[in-house]
């Protein structure tokens, strides 16, 4: 009987080694974008890490071996700017119908989770989405229960009275207080007080970074346009507050005052940085502040100009930026600011991330290797994985993906994914 146990435990082992133990054989191997890439090599992934790297084809002993001969392996993307519980070409006032339940929100955030991670993203960042769905959609992929990245959240951003993310912006009165008293924009704020608490507040809720709308933006119906919202004190407030707590801070941020101030406020990124100019991005090398330009917003917004899902004031906006796309990132790149890749999923769709890396380099005239620098190891440098995730070195996540060409002289590589890990788990490609 004794025997007999012991064979069953030796069998139930042996399968679980199996099941966590793969060699992963790649044709070309990137293990740092900032490096040259290997030839033929087997990537060995043991309990969900970088165990080692051998050259050519192998496989240890029980191992599950993913064929990607034909393929480059490389680090799996990070993406730190999507909204993942909101779906692209949506009209802006659905939002305001009872379809739009926090509950659906967050059966959304985990459609568009693993949309993301089939496209070759193996972290995210939401930059904005109702706090307890945001949180939910985390949590639930971080669990397991769902296949997706690993994700990090801001939820509700912080707005002023009349900003892009107050919802009751360009509603009529009657309607924008029945807005306010159903406390529709719990994260609007005044003063440096009040800011401060809204500040503590998204923290106890569990978010992981604050999101401030430091200027005015496109997709809202407001005409109060595109430069600096919070005051300078405001700013800075919500970033000691932030800080204080071990929070990051990211700001929207279009127009070159409101970049500016929320630079030398001390926030940690810029997003869009649309109309940057040069003292901005001095500003932002100076205080090593990360610059995303989520180039792929503007294609989205294109593709919504002129069927009705966008209010006027919103296509008025939008008309002032498109003559600057990717403008202020080849700024901040000949000027050496920090860059990390952000799509601002959502705006365009979630499936068509990954053509973030191409624009890149044809609107913003990076080098396709600084641009899978920006992809790969930018944000987890931003975000603070840069130990877990970003590169294949031993002992790291196994965030990788498996792509067709060679993405160091060929940007549009990344569009042809054909297999995804996340954490050593395999992403499904298909439903």
């Amino acid at each position: 009987m004794l025997k007999l146990l012991a064979a069953v435990v030796a069998i139930a082992t042996a399968s679980t080694a199996s099941a966590e133990t793969y060699a992963i054989q790649a044709g070309r191997l990137i293990v740092d974008a900032a490096k040259p890439a290997r030839g033929a090599s087997t990537v060995i992934v043991e309990n969900g890490r970088i165990a080692r790297i051998e050259d050519g084809f192998t496989a240890p002993t029980g191992a599950t071996v993913v064929d990607e001969r034909s393929r480059t392996v490389m680090p799996g993307m990070t993406d730190v700017h999507v909204h993942l519980t909101q779906t692209s070409g949506t009209p802006w006032y659905a939002y305001f119908t009872q379809k739009y339940s926090i509950a659906y929100a967050t059966t959304l955030g985990l459609t568009h989770a693993l949309e993301m991670a089939r496209g070759g993203f193996t972290t995210v960042r939401d930059l904005g989405g109702e706090a307890s769905a945001v949180v939910a959609v985390r949590d639930a992929v971080t669990e397991g229960r769902f296949p997706g990245p690993r994700i990090r959240v801001s939820g509700d951003p912080l707005s002023i009275i009349g900003g892009h993310a107050d919802a009751a912006t360009g509603l009529p009165p009657e309607l924008a207080r029945a807005v306010n008293d159903a406390h529709l924009s719990p994260a609007v704020c005044t003063g440096i007080d009040q800011c401060q608490e809204a500040v503590r507040k998204l923290a106890a809720e569990g978010v992981d970074v604050i999101k401030i709308m430091a200027t005015g933006g496109v997709l809202d119906p407001g005409a109060m346009g595109l430069e600096q919202h919070f005051s300078d004190a405001e700013m800075k407030g919500i970033v000691d507050a932030a800080h204080a707590m071990h929070l990051k801070v990211a700001a929207h941020a279009h127009g070159a005052r409101g970049i500016l101030a929320a630079t030398n406020a001390g926030v940690d990124s810029i997003e869009h940085g649309t109309f940057l100019d040069a003292a901005g991005a001095q500003a932002m090398k100076a205080h090593g502040t990360y610059y995303s330009a989520t180039l792929m917003a503007f294609s989205g917004v294109q593709g919504l100009m002129g069927t009705g899902k966008l209010p006027p004031e919103s296509e008025a906006k939008a008309r002032q930026t498109f003559d600057v796309w990717g403008k202020g990132l080849n700024l901040a790149y000949r000027t050496g600011v920090k860059i990390a890749l952000g799509t601002d999923s959502a705006v365009a769709p979630h499936t068509s991330a990954n053509k973030e890396v191409e624009l890149m380099v044809t609107k913003g005239g990076m080098t396709p290797r600084d641009a899978l620098i920006a992809a790969t190891k930018g944000g987890p440098d931003l975000l603070e994985l840069s130990d877990i995730t970003g590169t294949l070195d031993p002992g790291k996540s196994a965030d990788l993906i498996a792509v067709d060409g060679d993405p160091l002289v060929d940007p549009t590589a990344v569009q042809r994914v054909g297999y995804v890990m996340v954490g050593g788990k395999p992403i499904p490609m298909k439903d």
